[in-house]
């Protein structure tokens, strides 16, 4: 068992102990999900496959928020934010955007890629990023960091 699963599970319990229904819930989401990969894909997850479960749930919880914005569902936005701050504890520390930044630089210079080129380098300079930071910063980010570099 890996072992961001064992912490979950012992999180599920402690949350149970102190009667913490938003973390018991949460878990218990990311439990499921993670048990549903297992199940339909008759394999057990390592904390890889984990941490990548645990960021698709992150990813549908802050997709929902603006739609709950849009709709003027603040009750909704804060148990969204407080589930997605839950999560985020089982996942690796994620990039700064300074730090994003340099790596998209870094990269963009080892494929003579030129800042300010426009669109043309996007393609190339995001396949060649996304690897790179491949669970500790999300694809929007990279996207935004690439555009801002490409002008």
């Amino acid at each position: 068992m890996s072992t961001i699963k064992e912490r979950l599970a012992a999180d599920f319990k402690e949350a149970m102990k102190a009667r913490d229904e938003v973390r018991k819930n949460t878990v218990s989401f990311a439990r499921a999900a993670i048990k549903q990969y297992e199940v339909d894909n008759r394999e057990e997850l390592d904390d890889a496959g984990v941490s990548a479960i645990l960021s698709k749930q992150v990813k549908m919880r802050k997709d929902a928020l603006e739609d709950f914005e849009k709709a003027g569902r603040t009750d909704l936005l804060e148990a969204y934010n407080k589930e997605i701050a839950i999560l985020m504890e089982y996942l690796p520390k994620q990039l700064s955007g300074e730090e994003l930044l340099e790596l998209v630089k870094a990269t963009a210079a080892e494929l003579g890629v030129e800042p300010g080129s426009g669109r043309a380098g996007m393609g190339k300079l995001m396949g060649a990023v996304m690897p790179k930071v491949k669970g500790v910063a999300d694809g929007g980010a990279v996207k935004k960091a690439v555009e801002s570099l490409l002008g």
